[in-house]
């Protein structure tokens, strides 16, 4: 049965914000359902090398936007990477450095700014203070 944790949780949150206002959908789909499902996050690794061979491409065509797309999905990958449990020297490459969850949040506020989101704070119930506070 498939798992998750309040981290996959808030990616997952931020994937279905960014979705509907992206033309290139495919890795973001990729991320919204591995963020559900804990099984598969050790293939992570895997998506952040095609993300990354996008953002190339985007660096290549001075393509600002699908740059600030590909940094998130790219550090949301490395994210579930980190978090898959695998072990070293195994079948599987070594994790990203540890700090990749303290850039995910960063990351999608660049993207929403480059988007033009009026108040970046829309993308994530992280950053929306709690009722009461």
């Amino acid at each position: 049965m498939p798992h998750t944790n309040a981290a996959a949780e808030a990616i997952r949150e931020m994937v279905r914000f960014f979705l509907p206002r992206c033309a290139d959908q495919a890795t973001l789909r990729e991320l919204d359902d591995m963020s559900s499902d804990d099984r598969t996050w050790r293939y992570a690794h895997d998506l952040f090398g095609r993300i990354r061979d996008k953002t190339l491409c985007a660096d290549d065509a001075g393509d600002g936007l699908l740059q600030h797309q590909y940094c998130f999905e790219e550090i949301c990958a490395k994210t579930l990477y980190n978090m898959s449990g695998h072990v070293a020297g195994r079948e599987f490459p070594h994790p990203f450095d540890d700090d990749a969850p303290f850039w995910v949040l960063p990351r999608a506020v660049e993207f929403a700014r480059a988007l033009g989101v009026p108040d970046p704070c829309g993308i994530s119930s992280l950053l929306r203070p709690s009722e009461g506070a």
